[in-house]
């Protein structure tokens, strides 16, 4: 099932749809209380169904209203014809939680291994040896618990983009660097059980320029905006998703990613051992809390493009996971005038 949310103008409400094929279907026509598909789950998990048999029992096929889908991913913000939002995202953005985990592919072991070099030849970083770590213990028998990955926090919903929109380059900071990726897309319940929507494309953006200066400020690179969608694929099998990444300027392709593999047959972590590393600490199970959590990514345009300018076009597409997302950089000027706390 490919879910997505979008509003429509003139009275701008938020709405849920299914895509098949170039149509959508409006849940929000059948129920207006189903203006996210944060509300569809709670309603589901009240009638003790799963999100896909709650919404197929809704008949939507006869009842619902249909728009294009083509025009929607096609439309900017404000544009006449409606947009497309993030397909998951919570009522109050503070509830929903953003992180992710990296070095969980070969390619991406090698690019940051590189940023982090030291002088001494015969010296591994820690990027090679949190990698290796995950090749002898990031796939254990079911049951078993595995080694951690690499982890990192990103923001909370505030920070949350969708396709078409604007992905930032603060005034701090020199670039940005786009990461192409899957994320899991969860919501936990009333038991305090997290429940998988899904998955879904994404585009992790981070600086990847601070982080190289020290690895001891990857935490702050990656304080950054990020985006998913445009489609919540609730049926995907996590093994082996193919894809590629290309950013234009003025409609010329200044980066060409190749194939990009992901999945778990491509990973040296298991699914399983990246939700229990996430989801055993408590405060990441509190109930009605969603999370968006990225999977990592193999391969960055890092060091292999000029620094990003306003408007450039980054594209991701993976197999099966529907549309391909679209975002446009925005940089705002440089100012390193230090920002002023006031005293309550």
């Amino acid at each position: 099932m490919r879910l997505i949310q979008f509003e429509l103008p003139p009275v701008v409400i938020r709405r849920v749809g299914i895509v098949e094929d170039d149509i959508v279907f409006d849940l929000t026509s059948l129920n207006p209380l189903w203006d996210s598909v944060y509300r569809i789950f709670i309603d589901a998990k009240k009638a003790d169904k799963s999100l896909e048999n709650f919404i197929q029992a809704s008949d939507y096929r006869k009842h619902c209203r249909t728009y294009d889908y083509v025009t929607l991913l096609k439309n900017r913000h404000g544009d006449k014809g409606g947009w497309l939002l993030p397909p998951i995202d919570h009522p109050d953005l503070a509830h929903c939680l953003i992180t992710g985990t990296g070095l969980t592919h070969l390619g991406s072991m090698k690019q940051r291994d590189k940023m982090h070099k030291t002088e001494e030849p015969k010296s591994k970083t820690d990027s090679q040896k949190m990698f290796e770590m995950g090749i002898y213990g990031g796939k254990p028998d079911k049951g078993q618990r595995g080694i951690s990955p690499e982890w990192f926090y990103k923001g909370t919903g505030a920070i949350l983009r969708g396709h078409n929109d604007f992905l930032d380059i603060p005034s701090f900071s020199q670039d940005g660097g786009e990461e192409p990726e899957i994320v899991g897309c969860y919501i936990i319940d009333n038991d305090g059980m997290p429940c998988r929507l899904g998955f879904a494309i994404a585009n992790e953006w981070s600086d990847h320029i601070t982080e190289r200066l020290n690895y001891l400020w990857l935490a702050p690179s990656k304080l950054r905006t990020c985006s998913i969608g445009p489609e919540l694929i609730t049926d995907q099998e996590f093994k082996d998703i193919r894809g590629y990444c290309r950013i234009y300027r003025d409609r010329n392709v200044i980066y060409d990613s190749g194939e990009l593999l992901t999945g778990e047959d491509n990973m040296s972590h298991s699914l399983a051992n990246l939700e229990d590393h996430h989801f055993k600490y408590p405060q990441f199970r509190i109930p009605g809390d969603v999370h968006i959590h990225f999977f990592g990514t193999m391969k960055l345009s890092y060091g292999n493009r000029d620094a990003f300018q306003d408007d450039d076009k980054i594209e991701i597409s993976f197999q099966d996971m529907g549309a391909n997302l679209v975002n446009y950089v925005r940089r705002f000027p440089p100012d390193n005038k230090p920002f002023t706390v006031k005293k309550a």
